[in-house]
């Protein structure tokens, strides 16, 4: 259905130039929602007739305009089909426009000449239908800019075309993921793993599609010298992308420039397979050309110059550079006194740079480092030493003038010969400086950035810091021991510079990072380590005592992300995670400002408050918690909530906050006070998504319920109940004209509905997953969505169009949203990372990568020598039980990995964690040997059959799965009426118990799938099950806090233990006499059956998510969110082993350190980092 308003548009786009009169769009509007006449009549004083009257020429009208008999009773059904084919034809004229994507191609509208080379490639693109065309030519002839013309001049006779350079050598996978979801126009977002798989799928769509491909400066990723036209190591598939475009049938075309001419092309040169070789500009090109110039020469003399340097624009302008300013525009002079060979586009740079002022080189060198073009204020930045800006501008202005700088808006830039020629220079000086120890541009220059956007820092790498490695690894170079090197190098910076400003130090920790050197040990003390990229990098036992680490970026100490928020002012980003923790950052530094820590469990969402002074959190602990943005002070508690509180949202207008929890229920809050102002109810499940209108009278909620309600917020009235979608709502967004909502659900839908009618106007399909997040862009034109499938989607409101994908996260996306420009987006991932993206582009320009290692299960092998653990690291790990070593690690989950049993054997172990896998493997060699897909939501439980041919898996999916674990065969799925958070089969194999979200436990008939019996009395969900080891008994754990034992013949709860805080898992001894609780408290709880008398062991830090007992009962082992594993004695009550893996950053000594936060110390900290105290008298 579409609204009133809509058809109404509708009318405007089929009536044009006319217009309605006043009493036609009354009988419309009243006639629509199905008046009489005689009603209409009444309604606006009118006679009956004369409406009648104007209500048949209104008909008469439309039937006209849309070709179509229409009547007062099929008024509606015209414009509604008319709506949607005037919408196919504007999604038709949009794609057609918007098939065009330029990348980085340069601005051409000074183009000129070459009339008859755009006329050749004109012909053999679209006459003669060529499929692969080459233009070969030296640097500098001008081939970027004839393909940038060329494209703009055949466009309109393809379906799709896209332009990209390969000055940066990106390896072919990158250009693939780009170009298919393109051509897919979105619709193909989940691509092959291989690059094989991928070419293929490329090459569907060049058939199916008229596209015209363009790749520049090719030669950046073929070999030099000897191997001219072969690809280096890891470019060779380049050569099977040309290969299948020139040999197979379709009507696409792939145009490529180079200096030289790739090993394919020659072989398949023929009727489809074309190459232009482009020569110099004639001398009437070339005055054209060199016009703006105003050089001084006869006819014949400027002939003679064009000639003396056959035609090259780029040595054109460099050579005419010269005679202005050496030879006063005199062409004659200059050709007397000058050059009588052109040797080469690098004969004429090596002059050009010789003649530059030092800090013009420095600034050259500046300028090719940062790829992307450099402003005044980042050159500024850069410098060491720094320099008075007056003098800067001097140089810059100086450099303008001349043709190896161009400028580009307000930043400065090289052509792509000039960049590679100073590039070259950079790293052959920097070459030498390291054998020969002296060093200049190593301490003035950083190699790589590592506070750039991260493409940039991948070109530099690239670029310039492998080349380096590579030259510096040859043998014939480098005939000492490569790392015993650098170590000689810190110990003469340490005696030469100290902690003079400069980049050496960290250019030599980034080379040693891209050589993947092991750092144990190394000694950084007393050095200036600035640009330091040490994301994802171990640092064990690093010196970096006394050291300035200015500029150096660190991994964070991220959870999995549930939720990210700009401030109002677009300053602060903001993340919360499963660590329980709110961290903010400054968004232009990238530097962490503060840590709110103080949740006991997950933190679900945050929200700013309007001034931004205040930000606003909903945890699993079941509260609110109010804080201080300047001091990360936490304000004020909100406790009144019964269960977790999923969603947060603070009201644009008024200082009102409204939370929504699994307790169903959603409370309105006074922001200052904390005084609860009201509750809402109605939802009949957990309220996963709250958000105000942008005038702040309407609250809108999403629920597992399946449904959405629109409240009033000064009343607490549902206004509305909105029904549409088949799974639970997570999402809801009011769009900033308040007419619109926009909803995202477990059905991988996003639906848009007319506030007013609550009618869907839009349904958005494309997610392949279940969509976790919706917002509209501030000026209302674009939806921004995130999902479990692991992208992030742009969406065009008005069309429903996917503008575009991200797709650089390797986890569930929980949160996206708009900086309050809309010029950024920011994303937060179950990959325990942050990301800021460019909305324009959907480049990543920052990732804020997190390392946790929460150890989330833990089991004893039943012959007791072995233990297993898992972590949010994503990996399962295996200890030796006697020595407490870490002997293998598992590999394969790509989240966190919640669960792990031994087959009753202990060949085999199975998993299952967040990314909806169970996993089996051998224990004895790593190998995973089958991947059991089916669930559909996070797997928290796995347990063998006391026989082992049966593996069960629970599920946030509500069903429990029977496996084959040998055959990877699904045998049966029992489906229960609530999330399964725990599962354990009975001693015989005859039962299985679940515990579940809705407080009950389950007995199945694991052979015939029938629900036997249902245990109550936990008031809270069901995190743990166990049956004592004679089978009499079930034992449960709550988050209720109690620990319930139950008989099974009848069904009744013995006894009851309570705790003093939510319970997450409990263990039985196999004697059957204790049982052991853990949880929230952080403390192991060992309780005597037979006295009921509760000891409790202490010595983790953080909340305990598992606990176990080994086969004889002497020993239990507790994971905890602190990382460790301990054992423990059972009749002491000590705790007889820690077991943990090295953290990042272990024992790396940041004692007296400068140039971070006390908030990135604080991290640095967490990660494993040691501060020594200093004493001083």
């Amino acid at each position: 259905m579409i609204t009133i308003e809509e058809a109404l548009c509708v009318l405007d786009r089929v009536l044009k130039q006319d217009r309605l009169t006043h009493l036609q769009e009354v009988v419309f509007r009243c006639a629509w929602e199905g008046l009489t006449y005689e009603q209409i009549a009444t309604a606006e004083d009118y006679d009956p007739d004369y409406i009648k009257l104007v209500g048949a020429q209104l008909w008469q009208l439309l039937s006209e305009r849309l070709g179509q008999r229409v009547t007062k009773s099929n008024f509606r059904v015209a414009l509604r089909q008319c709506a949607q084919m005037q919408q196919t034809e504007i999604r038709s004229l949009e794609l057609s426009h918007a098939l065009v994507d330029w990348g980085e191609a340069v601005d051409v509208s000074g183009f000129c000449g070459r009339a008859q080379e755009l006329e050749d490639l004109d012909r053999a693109l679209t006459e003669e239908q060529c499929r692969f065309v080459t233009i070969l030519g030296m640097g500098g002839i001008g081939k970027t800019a004839l393909s940038v013309k060329l494209a703009q001049q055949v466009q309109a006779k393809f379906e799709a075309v896209i332009w990209r350079s390969l000055q940066d050598a990106p390896p072919l996978d990158v250009i693939l993921s780009d170009w298919i979801p393109f051509l897919s126009r979105q619709q193909e977002t989940e691509l092959p793993d291989t690059v094989d798989g991928k070419l293929a799928r490329l090459m569907y769509y060049l058939r199916s599609s008229r596209c015209l491909l363009i790749l520049d400066n090719v030669e950046s990723i073929l070999e030099s010298g000897d191997r001219a036209g072969h690809y280096p190591i890891g470019y060779e598939c380049y050569g099977e992308l040309f290969r299948r475009i020139g040999e197979t049938v379709h009507q696409s075309c792939l145009v490529l420039t180079s200096r030289e001419r790739p090993k394919e092309v020659a072989a398949l040169e023929g009727q489809f397979v074309r190459s232009f070789r482009l020569e110099g500009l004639n001398p009437t090109e070339a005055g054209e050309f060199l016009k703006p110039k105003q050089l001084e020469a006869s006819s014949t003399t400027f002939t003679r110059f064009i000639n003396l340097y056959s035609g090259n624009p780029l040595a054109l302008k460099i050579a005419a550079s010269t005679i202005q300013d050496l030879f006063d525009s005199d062409v004659s002079e200059f050709l007397t006194q000058g050059t009588t060979v052109f040797g080469g586009i690098s004969d004429l740079l090596d002059e050009q740079f010789d003649r530059l002022s030092h800090l013009e080189q420095q600034i050259m060198y500046w300028i090719a480092i940062n790829r992307d073009g450099t402003s005044l204020s980042e050159l500024a930045e850069d410098l060491v030493p720094p320099i008075p800006k007056r003098q800067l501008i001097e140089a810059l202005a100086s450099l303008a003038r001349r043709p190896i700088v161009e400028k580009r808006g307000a930043k400065f830039t090289q052509q792509p010969v000039v960049m590679e020629y100073v590039i070259d220079r950079l790293i052959d000086r920097v070459f030498q400086e390291l054998c020969s120890e002296t060093f200049e541009l190593l301490i003035s220059h950083a190699l790589v950035k590592a506070t750039v956007e991260d493409h940039i820092r991948d070109r530099q790498t690239r670029m310039i810091m492998q080349p380096l490695v590579d030259r510096l690894t040859a043998p014939t170079h480098c005939p000492t021991d490569l790392e015993q090197k650098f170590r000689s190098v810190l110990v003469k910076l340490q005696q030469q510079l100290g902690c003079a400003p400069g980049y050496a130090a960290g250019n030599i920790l980034n080379l040693l990072c891209c050589l993947r050197a092991d750092l144990t040990g190394y000694d950084f003390s007393g050095l200036a380590v600035w640009q330091a990229q040490l994301q994802g990098v171990n640092l064990h036992h690093v010196n970096f005592t006394n050291a300035e680490l200015k500029k150096s970026v660190f991994s964070e100490t991220l959870g999995n992300v549930w939720s990210v928020a700009f401030s109002p002012d677009g300053t602060t980003l903001a993340a919360s995670d499963t660590a329980g923790a709110i961290h903010l950052w400054n968004v232009l530094e990238r530097q962490k400002i503060l840590t709110c820590d103080g949740h006991q469990h997950w933190v679900c969402e945050i929200a700013f408050s309007p001034e931004g002074d205040l930000i606003v959190s909903a945890s699993g602990d079941n509260t609110v918690k109010i804080w201080s943005t300047k001091t990360g002070e936490c304000w004020r508690t909100l406790s009144d909530h019964q269960d977790w509180v999923i969603s947060i949202a603070v009201s644009p207008t008024a200082p009102i906050l409204a939370s929504s929890s699994a307790d169903r229920t959603i409370r309105l809050w006074d922001l200052y006070t904390g005084k609860l102002i009201r509750v809402l109810e109605g939802h009949q499940h957990w309220i996963c998504k709250v958000a105000f209108s942008p005038d702040g009278r309407m609250l809108a909620s999403g629920s597992d319920d399946r449904t959405i309600k629109l409240w009033s917020v000064e009343t607490g009235e549902c206004l509305k109940t909105i029904e549409g979608h088949t799974n639970t709502v997570r999402g809801v967004t009011f769009s900033p004209d308040g007419t619109m909502l926009a909803s995202g659900s477990e059905d991988a839908t996003i639906k848009l509905w007319d506030i007013q009618t609550a009618s869907c106007v839009r349904t958005l399909t494309g997610h392949l997953d279940q969509v976790r997040c919706v917002n509209f862009s501030p000026d209302g034109q674009l939806i921004l969505s995130s999902s479990f499938d692991q992208t992030i989607k742009l969406w065009d409101r008005s069309t429903g169009q996917c503008l575009r994908t991200l797709h650089q996260h390797r986890g569930v996306v929980r949160s996206a949203v708009f900086s309050p420009t809309g010029n950024m987006i920011a994303s937060g991932s179950a990959d325990q990372s942050v990301r800021l993206w460019h909305t324009q582009t959907g480049e990543c320009c920052k990732t804020l990568q997190g390392y946790t290692n929460f150890v989330l299960s833990v089991e004893f092998s039943f012959d007791d020598q072995f233990l297993a653990s898992t972590s949010t690291d994503q990996t399962v790990n295996l200890w030796d039980v006697a020595s407490g070593a870490c002997i293998s690690s598992f590999y394969g989950h790509e989240n966190w990995v919640w669960t792990v049993k031994f087959s009753p054997d202990d060949q085999l172990l199975a998993s299952g964690g967040f990314d909806h896998t169970v996993r089996v493997w051998s224990r004895s060699t790593n190998q995973c040997l089958k991947v059991l897909r089916g669930h559909t939501n996070w797997v928290w439980s796995v347990a063998f059959s006391p026989n082992g041919t049966t593996l069960a898996s629970g599920s946030f999916d509500q069903t429990i799965r029977l496996w084959n674990p040998h055959t990877g065969e699904c045998l049966q799925i029992l489906a229960a009426q609530s999330r399964i958070w725990s599962i354990a089969y009975s001693p015989d194999g005859e039962f299985l118990a679940s515990g579940e979200e809705n407080h009950l436990i389950h007995l199945w008939n694991p052979h015939t799938g029938q629900c036997l019996r249902t245990l109550q009395g936990h008031t809270s969900r069901v995190m743990s099950v166990v049956f004592s080891s004679d089978g009499k008994r079930l034992v449960s754990g709550s988050e209720d806090g109690s620990v319930r034992i139950w008989d099974l013949k009848s069904g009744q709860c013995e006894m009851v233990f309570r705790d003093s805080d939510r319970i997450l898992s409990i263990a039985v001894s196999p004697s059957g006499d204790r049982v052991v609780s853990a949880g929230i408290d952080q403390t192991v709880k060992v309780w005597n059956l037979q006295t009921g008398e509760c000891e409790i062991l202490q010595g983790h830090r953080d909340r305990i998510w598992s606990v176990k007992f080994n086969g004889d009962g002497s020993r239990i082992a507790s994971g905890s969110e602190d990382q460790t594993v301990r054992l423990w004695n059972v009749e002491t009550g000590e705790c007889v082993k820690v077991l943990q893996k090295p953290q990042p950053y272990n024992g790396a000594n940041i004692t007296n350190v400068s140039g971070i936060t006390n908030a990135q110390k604080t991290t640095l900290k967490a990660l494993g980092a040691i501060e020594e105290n200093i004493c001083r008298f």
